[in-house]
């Protein structure tokens, strides 16, 4: 069961994606991240409630940071969206896998300490080369969109990346520490909520759209529903092998914000794209792989 939420997730946020590309011709990025975050509080709220799971929490410090590297990373990635293919910035925030092979393996090197008691940590050479694979997918990706002056905005694709990972990683320590899905969730939309309204009282609110505001509408309900999707997907998937597949079945979201990109937006990719796109999927599902191999071998 926790393989079809994740890919219920992946859909879900491939449609979030098409919402935000739209929307964006009228509201700016932090705008977005505003009432995604809004909508959600609201939504999460009453899940709550029904599931009778209180909002307090034991683990506030927790639950700020992975606020604050979500809303960083969910800024970047809608940011990303508006200035690239739609698919381009998706697969630009899948990156997060790699991201999180690269912390493991210089994470290893950086807490050992040289000693003779102590020898140099082995260099996991099959996910070093997963890792360049997964950069090297990057540089053909974004380089036509660097020759049509996007490389800005590839740029943030790859911080959304980057802090995707790190939330990841909070949003698994939260489960292993008993928090339900929900209130997760919940907090997630909070900060979203409070950091997108402050971006937005300083820089200045967009003009009101009349009825186009109503995209933001579908855009906070797929995030959401997204957000918690992928939280149960992770949650429930109790062994290793599980966690692997759920870990994977998150880039069918590549093949669906693909889909919008050409069938929506009429978007026009170059094979190169199309071969940076294929990469950086098989160095993320490759990196799931060798770590599940690694803590199984632990």
């Amino acid at each position: 069961m926790q393989a079809l939420w994740m890919v219920l997730a992946a859909f879900l946020f491939a449609s979030m994606g098409l919402c935000v590309k739209i929307a964006s011709a009228w509201f700016t990025a932090a705008e977005l991240v505003f009432w995604r975050g809004l909508i959600g509080m609201a939504l999460l709220a009453l899940l709550a409630r029904r599931q009778g799971v209180g909002l307090a929490t034991r683990y506030p410090g927790m639950h700020a940071w992975r606020s604050l590297v979500g809303v960083i990373s969910l800024g970047a990635w809608f940011y990303a969206i508006a200035f690239l293919p739609l698919a381009t910035g998706a697969t630009l925030n899948y990156m997060s896998s790699v991201w999180i092979a690269a912390f493991i393996t210089g994470g290893a090197l950086l807490a050992w300490r040289p000693s003779a008691g102590t020898p140099r940590p082995l260099l996991q050479v099959p996910l070093v080369l997963t890792v360049l694979v997964g950069f090297a997918g990057v540089l053909l990706m974004l380089r036509p969109s660097v020759g049509e002056g996007q490389g800005f905005a590839g740029t943030v694709g790859l911080l959304s990346g980057f802090c995707a990972a790190l939330a990841y990683m909070q949003v698994s320590a939260l489960s292993r520490l008993g928090e339900p899905e929900a209130r997760t969730v919940f907090y997630f939309a909070l900060g979203s909520a409070v950091a997108g309204g402050a971006a937005t009282l300083a820089t200045g609110a967009s003009p009101w759209p009349g009825w186009a505001a109503l995209w933001l509408l579908p855009l906070g309900l797929l995030a959401a529903g997204g957000q918690l999707c992928m939280t149960l997907a992770y949650s429930r998937a109790l062994t290793p092998r599980a966690t692997l597949v759920v870990a994977n079945l998150q880039y069918t979201g590549i093949i669906f914000a693909s889909f919008y990109g050409v069938l929506v937006f009429g978007d026009d990719l170059p094979p190169i794209a199309w071969a940076g796109m294929a990469l950086i999927a098989a160095s993320g599902i490759t990196a799931s792989v060798l770590r599940a191999r690694g803590a199984a071998g632990d």
